[in-house]
């Protein structure tokens, strides 16, 4: 289990000590940081946790931050994405200042890229991909010198333009930065600064067929908006170098990079390609699937945007990468819907349970039952009893073991909010299956009003079987059956949970779960925490468990080994 810390004890992360001694030492008076999807696909609980970094930070200190879509890539960006990302970081419960785009600064990069030209800073390129990588050396050899590196700048400042008014075929040039091909950083070996790609932007049309390539962009970006603090993860620690050369050499606003760990969780997978290939190859439903771990599944799922930001804000940051406990995401979520849930009863399972001393007239008694015991203002709804009930099948059992404080012949348990019960006959069908159960009440031992004098150790949840609505249930589980998939052999689908996903077709539930809304939250009596899905219709009502009730997981796991 994932360690559990109380977030008031908690000191200050390396981020926030920097940003405590810029502002102190008058480097700074407020910040601004930024955070900049690339609008080609979902955003997921990693980013998550980033979205909450660069916004929390300048929701504790004075600053602002930015929505920058980098979008240098037109090839797999879509206007769709954009705008789930932005209904993504709302949802979590942030606003950025300004919503800005990579795309919004192609002017001045191309600007940039002239002004290193000029100084001899930068060269085209005629050589093929393959070429530039064979040139570029390894880690413990030395790269080489492209022929073209030694070309004139006026030569270089024609093949540019050239190159930007589309006269030469995709992928035949590029322009590179001419720094050192010895350099350690194998980054710092004239990397590549803009290539050639026609292919149409989702903002800026036709307009270029040339394209800035990250490090070019991501800098300038920073640059061009002052933003203080620009927070990346640890696989951008190669980049800093150029990031920084490139600032230093264009004489620009000098925004300041910095590192931390990426927060991997067990159970799952968090690749972009790989999430893709789930959903491609059908093992999901969507990218909205509950099981995925992307923000819209697990909205779909029924977390909410406080269990979320209390699971980033437990898991801090760091400049150590390590693998987060799924429990601890599962704990957040649990905590809270705790608190904000609506309490109902829904059978998964019914076995048929007849009250023979109560009225066999169709007589229906309301029994009145708290909506949220956590909640010191709750409100009550009722709850219709009748002689014929449901219970679930495993709350009874005809032979029981020690302790069994359920249901078996001559035992007695409660009805939630309503009688005290016992058990006097069992019947059964011509296999033997048990089909009914017929109990009598003691009519003195309402709750909230019992004078019975009798003390039972099992309270059973239950529902009226003539006022029952029907409902289906979806139960999700965990999508992997191993910790890191990644990390097994084989293709990390062979290790899909066969149980990721279990349905009730019909269930039955207290009449009252049919003035649920999209946005409430209950809890199952007994059986967890479920939220209303999108599939619902006039027809039927579908439900999403969102967490059990306990973490039963690592008992299963166990179990099974």
């Amino acid at each position: 289990m994932a360690e559990i810390n109380t977030p008031e004890e908690k000191s200050l992360n390396f981020l926030e000590e920097i940003i405590e001694e810029d502002l102190k030492s008058g480097k700074y008076t407020s910040i601004a940081t930024r955070f900049p999807p690339e609008p080609n696909g979902f955003l997921h609980i990693g980013h998550a946790s980033s979205i909450c970094l660069n916004f929390g930070l300048t929701k504790k200190y004075p600053g602002y931050t930015n929505l920058r879509f980098d979008d240098t890539n037109p090839e797999t960006e879509k206007t769709d994405y954009v705008e789930s990302i932005k209904a993504d970081i709302q949802w979590l419960g942030f606003e950025w200042k300004n919503e800005l785009y990579a795309s919004d600064y192609f002017d001045q990069m191309y600007q940039f890229a002239v002004t290193l030209i000029q100084k001899g800073l930068a060269y085209v390129d005629d050589s093929t991909s393959e070429e530039i990588r064979a040139m570029k050396g390894t880690h413990t050899e030395p790269g080489k010198d492209s022929p073209y590196r030694t070309r004139s700048i006026e030569e270089n400042l024609d093949l540019f333009t050239r190159m930007k008014n589309g006269e030469f075929p995709d992928g035949s040039r590029t322009l590179r930065a001419k720094i050192d091909m010895t350099h350690t950083n194998m980054l710092m070996r004239d990397p590549i600064l803009y290539r050639i790609k026609r292919e149409h932007h989702h903002r800026t049309g036709d307009k270029w067929c040339i394209y800035p390539m990250y490090d070019m962009a991501h800098g300038q970006s920073d640059s061009i908006e002052q933003i203080t603090h620009s927070i990346c993860t640890l696989e951008f620690v190669p980049h800093r170098e150029l990031y920084d050369w490139l600032i230093d050499k264009l004489g620009i606003y000098p925004s300041h990079q910095y590192e931390f760990a990426r927060r991997n969780i067990n159970y799952t997978v968090t690749s972009k390609r790989k999430l893709l290939q789930l959903v491609e190859d059908k093992f999901v439903t969507g990218w909205d699937d509950p099981r995925m771990p992307t923000i819209s599944g697990l909205r779909r799922a029924g977390y909410t945007p406080e269990s979320i930001r209390e699971f980033c804000d437990r898991i801090g940051i760091a400049k150590r990468e390590n693998m987060i406990d799924v429990s601890l995401l599962e704990f957040c979520v649990r905590e809270h819907l705790n608190k904000i849930a609506l309490r109902r009863m829904v059978v998964f399972d019914p076995l048929k349970v007849v009250i023979t001393n109560y009225p066999a007239d169709g007589t229906v008694e309301m029994v009145r039952s708290e909506d949220n015991p956590e909640d010191p203002n709750t409100t009550y709804r009722e709850i219709p009893f009748t002689r014929e009930l449901y219970i679930e099948r495993e709350d009874f059992m005809e032979n029981p073991p020690k302790k069994f404080f359920r249901l078996a012949p001559g035992q007695m348990v409660r009805l939630k909010s309503a009688y005290i019960i016992q058990c006097d006959e069992v019947i059964k069908d011509s296999n033997g299956n048990i089909t009914e159960i017929r109990c009598s009440y003691l009519p003195e031992s309402k709750s909230g009003g019992d004078s019975s004098g009798i003390h039972v150790k099992g309270t059973l949840h239950w529902v009226s079987v003539a006022q029952a609505i029907s409902v289906e249930l979806r139960l999700y589980d965990r999508l992997f059956r191993v910790e890191d998939p990644t990390s097994e052999e084989g293709d990390f689908k062979d290790y899909i949970n066969p149980n990721s996903l279990q349905v009730i077709s019909t269930a039955f539930a207290e009449p009252a779960l049919k003035n649920i809304r999209f946005s409430d939250r209950c809890q199952f009596l007994r059986k967890g925490y479920f939220c209303l899905d999108k599939d619902t219709s006039e027809d039927k009502m579908v439900f999403n468990r969102t967490v059990t009730l306990k973490d039963t997981w690592a008992k299963e796991q166990k179990k099974g080994r």
